[in-house]
């Protein structure tokens, strides 16, 4: 039990010197709302492993971060090797594809109002279907390899994208483009000088929305045929071996692996939308 008392203390204790951060004269200096969250982390990591060693929990059920830490150091190879093959080849060769796909079929479909009518729609209903019903359908048509890991991620992230491409693109006033007009400027040159730059926003939401939906998709569609390596495979695989704190690893490397990538995102858009409300001090 003494394990948990620590815990409960050290939670007390972090809780009152973050609350008394929060409210102080400093909350809005950047060293502050750095250390508040990662102290708050830290906060929960202890409590965590207080809990289990305290309460004597089974690392079948719930193992301890000192011992999912351990798992961590010894597996980097099993750990690199699966990364390379979820996010490396699965994930990001996905993600390109179809943001790439999403972003031409954008313009496409603002040229054209029977593109409007008809593929929008029918964007929706794909972008509703369940991933475990599209990707072992996938899986058969494109093999075992990553490339219907990339396939299944290309459908997922195609349509978020598409959608908020499409809605930027709408976003300029009839004096803007009126302006534009006046100054005898073609399609081509309304488009680059004026409506995709008000359309980068929307872009970067949907490219941020198409991360996360991107490591999931690959991870997800391993549970349905994968060669002995990747991400998904290994959860699995953990998950009916009992190997939890492997699986707790792997949890980990995806969730480094998502924040990096959504943080890269982030700031190419700060580098892009500059000029925009949102990213001004």
């Amino acid at each position: 039990m003494s394990w948990l008392v620590f815990a409960l203390l050290f939670w007390i204790g972090a809780w009152a010197l973050n609350a008394a951060l929060a409210n102080s004269a400093y909350s809005g200096t950047r060293p502050v709302r750095i250390f508040v969250p990662v102290l708050f982390g830290v906060t929960l990591l202890v409590l965590w492993e207080g809990l289990v060693r305290g309460l004597g929990v089974s690392p079948v059920i719930l193992p301890a971060p000192s011992v999912v830490a351990q798992t961590f150091a010894r597996s980097t190879g099993i750990l690199w090797e699966d990364f390379r093959q979820t996010v490396l080849k699965g994930a990001l060769s996905g993600f390109a594809i179809g943001s790439m796909a999403a972003f031409v079929a954008a313009i496409l479909i603002d040229r054209s109002a029977f593109l409007t009518r008809g593929l929008l729609p029918v964007g929706n209903f794909v972008a509703a279907l369940p991933i475990v019903g599209i990707a072992p359908i996938l899986v058969s048509w494109f093999g075992f390899d990553w490339q219907s890991k990339s396939a299944v991620v290309v459908v997922m992230v195609f349509f978020p994208i598409l959608v908020n491409t499409v809605q930027g693109l709408r976003e300029t006033d009839t004096m803007q483009r009126d302006l534009m007009r006046t100054y005898a400027a073609g399609y081509a040159q309304t488009l680059l000088k004026l409506r995709l730059p008000a359309a980068m926003p929307f872009v970067f939401n949907g490219l941020k929305i198409a991360t996360t939906l991107a490591l999931i998709g690959a991870i997800v569609a391993e549970y349905f045929g994968s060669p002995t390596r990747g991400m998904g495979f290994r959860i699995s695989t953990g998950v009916g071996s009992l190997s939890i704190d492997l699986v707790w690893a792997e949890i980990i490397v995806a969730a480094i692996a998502g924040t990096t990538f959504y943080g890269i995102v982030v700031t190419i858009e700060k580098a892009v939308t500059f000029w925009h409300p949102s990213q001004r001090k």
